[in-house]
C-alpha cells in the first residue's frame, strides 16, 4: 500500500500477465499532479472503479501505436474528406475538456459493470489539464462538441486516455486528429495502454514494458509542442491532392 509521495516500486513487480490482475503495480496514494506526472513518466497509470482503493498498473506488454503505422482504411479516409472539406466541421484541442472528460465518464461499456473515470479520476485530470498536461481532442460539427479524445502529454510522450463519440465515426476523427498532430511535430508513439482488437486494427501493436518505458523515457527531456489543431495537419495523413477527388 502506497502512502502519499511515496516512491512507486520498480515496474519489474508488477503482477505478471498470467496472473488474476496482469499489470498491477501498487495500491494506495493519491491522485495529485506530482504524483500522476511520476507515475506516467514511470510508464504507470490509475486504473480503478468505484468503492476500490487507487490501484497503479504497468501491464506487460504494453499496447503502443506508432503514428507512422496509423492504418486509414477507405471508408474512415473518406470521412475524413468530407469532414476536412466541410465549413461546418473542425477539430479543436483543449476548448472543452471538461465536457469530454464529463462524457468519456458516462459511458457505458459492453466488458465493465460500470466506469473506471470516478469522480476522484475527473477532478484529477481536470488538475492535470489545469497544469497543461492533459489535452482534449475534440470533433465540432455546426458548433456543437459530438465527439472527443483526452491524452496526457509530458514533454513529447503522449499517453491515451479515453474518447467519446455521439455520432458515427466521431472519436475516429478525433484520434486521426492526433495522429496527424503528433506525425506533424515529431511525436513518435500514442501510449494505448490495454490490447483491443480496435486498436490493432488501427495499426497499434504490443511492445515489451521495459522497451516502452525506455522509449517514454527518451520523450520526456524533450520540449513540448503547442497544443493546437491546424487543419494543415491533416496533410500529414494524406496528401492535399486527396481532397480534390
Amino acid at each position: 500500500m502506497l502512502s502519499p509521495g511515496e516512491p512507486f516500486p520498480p515496474l519489474q513487480q508488477a503482477w505478471p500477465a498470467h496472473s488474476a490482475a496482469p499489470g498491477l503495480l501498487a495500491t494506495g496514494g493519491i491522485l495529485d499532479v506530482p504524483t500522476l506526472l511520476a507515475a506516467y513518466s514511470a510508464t504507470i497509470f490509475p486504473w480503478f472503479s468505484e468503492g476500490e482503493p487507487i490501484l497503479w498498473w504497468s501491464p506487460d506488454p504494453r499496447m503502443v501505436l506508432d503514428v507512422s503505422c496509423f492504418r486509414l482504411h477507405r471508408s474512415m479516409r473518406k470521412t475524413l474528406q468530407r469532414f476536412r472539406m466541410s465549413a461546418h466541421c473542425e477539430i479543436r484541442i483543449d476548448t472543452a475538456f471538461d465536457s469530454v472528460i464529463s462524457s468519456c465518464a458516462g459511458i457505458q461499456r459492453a466488458d465493465q459493470a460500470g466506469t473506471w473515470i470516478v469522480p476522484d479520476m475527473v477532478a484529477a485530470y481536470r488538475n492535470l489539464h489545469a497544469a497543461g498536461y492533459a489535452h482534449s481532442v475534440e470533433t465540432w460539427v455546426e458548433g456543437r462538441l459530438v465527439a472527443g479524445l483526452y491524452c496526457v502529454a509530458i514533454g513529447r510522450a503522449v499517453f491515451g486516455e479515453s474518447m467519446f463519440t455521439t455520432v458515427s465515426d466521431g472519436s475516429k476523427i478525433a484520434l486521426a486528429a492526433l495522429v496527424a498532430f503528433c506525425r506533424e511535430h515529431a511525436i513518435a508513439f500514442i501510449d494505448c495502454q490495454q490490447a483491443t482488437r480496435h486498436l490493432a486494427s488501427l495499426g497499434a501493436n504490443p511492445m515489451p514494458r521495459l522497451q516502452f518505458a525506455e522509449r517514454v523515457q527518451e520523450q520526456l527531456p524533450k520540449p513540448p509542442p503547442r497544443w493546437q489543431f491546424d487543419p494543415v495537419y491533416w496533410n500529414t495523413l494524406m496528401p492535399p491532392s486527396t481532397f480534390d477527388r
